[in-house]
């Protein structure tokens, strides 16, 4: 792994932290590279009231000088505007877990004292600091031709119909809409639903897409597993609060077809060898194969419902209902950026592991003269071999 992101704060804490070590250097970073992503975070309809609050902006702390990257590790701090209404005060006890939420995992687990410690630490908002690494992820990655995008496939039951549109014209698109859905009637659609679920005091959740368009062959490696392109995004991608589920492509279709209406045929188009089709995602044998990247994941209802749940006073020992802690009705629009963000992050980690160097001008020149999937370009000889000799 050349690259490494960590994040570190609280909720309602004063601020979150994020550390990208393994940028290289030479990178033109405007600031607004990364608030714009925190801006887009911070959109979506069915957000919570929280969204009113807090107006995110970064502040880069180190790893960039004269507005480039120094190859340093970046420090990148997010104010939490919403911490001055809790600090210096008594808060009352949370001794209620919520259903699906880390509540009572994190009490078993640490030791705590209240809930709020595992909830604090636990929340989503920690994903700003990942978007803000991320952020700078994506434009790196910009430098090489290389698009990550995403957008909302379906919201609860409403589905989006767009098969016909191109990725990077969906992106443009969802982001015309409140809800990040390419398709305009279903965006309409999702709104009435989400509005319906605010009115019964519930939550929903739905289907993303994320993609990348611009990859050479050959990220990710077969040579072990965790080195496996596919692997290392879904990890990415299940890392993120409420993310239930991940395919590639068409995965949970083509386990009901015969192979031969699985794979992505090869063909020719002068010395280049292409695919018509795209059903296996952009990856074969854990390594990018030159098609877009493509991953639907699946969004979970998020834990905390204004109408109560089912638990235990952790205090007293009695059954009784949740406690409401401010939230979403809805988040999946407001994961795009975050998904896009961890996305950016593994796919700029293996460019890297590709490349080698310490600095933008060492790669640009390795990128150009990467090995392509084209005739000329390969070292396949027709000849026998003796490959392991008595």
């Amino acid at each position: 792994m050349k690259l490494r992101l960590l994040s570190a704060g609280e909720s309602h804490g004063p601020a979150l932290v994020a550390i990208l070590d393994g940028m290289p250097a030479g990178l033109l970073l405007p600031v607004e590279v990364i608030n714009k992503d925190l801006a887009r975070r911070q959109k979506g309809y069915g957000a919570g009231p929280r969204m009113k609050i807090e107006s995110d902006q970064v502040r880069i702390l180190g790893g960039v000088m004269e507005g480039q990257t120094t190859g340093a590790p970046l420090a990148l701090m997010i104010e939490n505007k919403d911490h001055k209404k809790w600090q210096g005060k008594a808060i009352p006890p949370y001794q209620m877990p919520r259903p699906g939420h880390a509540d009572l995992v994190g009490v078993v687990k640490y030791g705590y004292n209240d809930l709020r410690q595992s909830l604090e630490r636990a929340s989503a908002r920690e994903t700003a600091a990942r978007v803000a690494g991320g952020a700078v992820c994506k434009h790196f990655l910009s430098q090489f031709g290389i698009q990550v995008g995403g957008y909302v496939a379906s919201i609860g039951e409403v589905e989006g119909s767009f098969e016909d549109v191109p990725l990077s014209q969906r992106v443009e698109l969802a982001e015309q809409n409140e809800v990040r859905c390419p398709d305009e009637a279903a965006a309409e659609e999702m709104v009435d639903r989400i509005r319906e679920i605010i009115e019964s005091k519930d939550t929903l959740g739905g289907v993303l897409e994320v993609f990348a368009t611009g990859l050479p062959v050959g990220l990710g490696s077969f040579s072990q597993w965790d080195q496996r392109l596919e692997a290392r995004l879904t990890t990415a991608v299940m890392g993120v609060q409420a993310m239930k589920g991940v395919e590639f492509g068409n995965a949970f279709e083509n386990t009901r077809l015969p192979g031969t209406q699985v794979h992505d045929a090869i063909r020719l188009d002068g010395e280049n060898l292409v695919r018509p089709t795209n059903r296996a995602g952009g990856t074969e044998g854990g390594v990018s194969n030159g098609n877009p990247i493509l991953m639907r994941v699946a969004m979970k209802p998020i834990a905390t419902t204004l109408t109560p749940q089912g638990s235990v006073d952790l205090v007293s020992g009695e059954e009784n209902d949740t406690q409401y802690e401010r939230s979403d009705f809805c988040p999946v629009p407001r994961a795009v950026p975050i998904l896009e963000a961890v996305v950016a992050f593994v796919l700029a980690d293996a460019l890297l592991e590709k490349l080698g160097g310490d600095s933008l001008e060492e790669l640009q020149p390795r990128f150009k003269s990467l090995r392509q999937a084209k005739l000329g370009d390969l070292n396949v000889d027709g000849q026998e071999h003796i490959w392991w000799p008595e």
